[in-house]
């Protein structure tokens, strides 16, 4: 393991010469460690790591200008809905929100100021999943960047920048982390304009990871692959005994050959992920969150991708911030469970929901 170099600065040999470091904010040995793993994983060239996955948002967004139009998909994360609208819009940064499935609503809601496209796949919590090499093919033939938030599948399962995003964003807090004792993010590419503009971020914003976040989450990538597959296969079979149960009225799982876009995720993603959606028949958020107070093993919380298995409401909770009339238009309905599929034993999850459906 590399060693945690606890230190905020660095010995000098000279005024401005150093060894390779010389202020902790900028630059960290634990933090590079970290960041050529990532970009490795990504097949990029080079990665900036930050204290947060809403952090590295951050850094991307602070690239652009107002005036300028960024694209994203109109099922994302609560987090980063609220940092477009709240933060960034009223600087002048426009935002367009539509259904990213549908090629045809991304060239009509482009316009001569367009960016960036901003790519969640798949989407939370509604795990729609977006063709991402045939939206960065439109973006680049239009002079266009594109960004894709790999978080919910990982690198195990998915690699945007060989399918032609011009940049990858992860919350390293979930699934590469993976053990829900860290928060962090992470910006890989192979674009060196990005980059230089990325470091320009880290070095004057400052929102870096410490060292210790780094050394654990270089830890838990070491057993990304065998975490990440045992959740695959866990909710593929949660997906199933939910598929066939009275109380569900629909399940939402790209694995499922009723999914909508099954064939793309086949087609893009190694395998279909460890994230399951459902809604009740009962579609009122009094009765979801009286099934999810039921649950022993699935423990209630916000947060996904670690080792333990969760339940969460995103009307609620991680789409709290998002209003109503805008998360009902993207399908998002009060009765729907998000279920992030740990590595515990399979039969004692299914065991485990079908008592608090009794």
């Amino acid at each position: 393991m590399p060693p945690i170099f606890q230190t905020s600065t660095y010995a000098q040999e000279a005024p401005n010469v150093n060894k390779g470091y010389d202020y902790a904010r900028v630059g960290n040995p634990t933090r590079t460690a970290l960041e050529n793993l990532i970009a490795g994983l990504e097949g990029a060239d080079e990665c900036a790591c930050f204290a947060s996955g809403c952090a590295a948002m951050d850094a991307v967004l602070k690239m652009f200008r107002p005036g300028d139009q960024i694209i994203a998909s109109n099922d994302l994360y609560g987090g980063t809905y609220r940092l477009f609208t709240k933060v960034f819009e009223p600087f002048g940064i426009n935002f367009t929100f539509v259904d990213m499935t549908d090629i045809q609503e991304v060239k009509e809601a482009a316009t001569d100021d367009a960016k960036l496209l901003w790519i969640e796949t798949p989407t939370n919590p509604m795990l729609r999943v977006v063709d991402i090499e045939l939206l960065t093919d439109f973006a680049s033939s239009n002079d266009v960047l594109s960004l894709v938030d790999n978080t919910f599948a990982s690198p195990y399962l998915q690699q945007p920048l060989e399918l032609g995003a011009d940049m990858v964003l992860h919350s390293t807090t979930k699934y590469l982390g993976g053990h829900s004792d860290i928060i962090g993010g992470a910006v890989a590419t192979s674009n060196s304009d990005i980059m230089e503009q990325l470091r320009f971020q880290v070095k004057t914003s400052g929102a870096v990871p410490g060292p210790m976040d780094c050394y654990l989450t270089l830890r838990g990538i070491k057993t990304l692959s065998v975490r990440v597959q045992q959740s695959v296969d866990n909710a593929k079979k949660v997906a199933e005994f939910l598929d066939d149960h009275s109380a569900v009225e629909r399940v939402i799982y790209p694995g499922l050959e009723s999914h909508d876009q099954h064939d793309i995720a086949k087609k893009q993603m190694s395998d279909f992920g460890g994230m399951v959606s459902f809604s009740l028949k009962d579609d009122s958020m009094e009765k979801a969150q009286e099934f999810m107070s039921r649950t022993k093993i699935f423990t209630l919380a916000e947060s996904l991708g670690g080792v333990e298995s969760l339940i969460s409401h995103p009307a609620s909770m991680t789409h709290g911030s998002i209003p109503k009339e805008v998360r009902l238009k993207a399908g998002l309905k009060d009765s729907l469970i998000r279920l992030s599929v740990g590595i515990e034993d399979a039969d004692d999850l299914i065991e485990d929901l079908d008592q608090a459906f009794e």
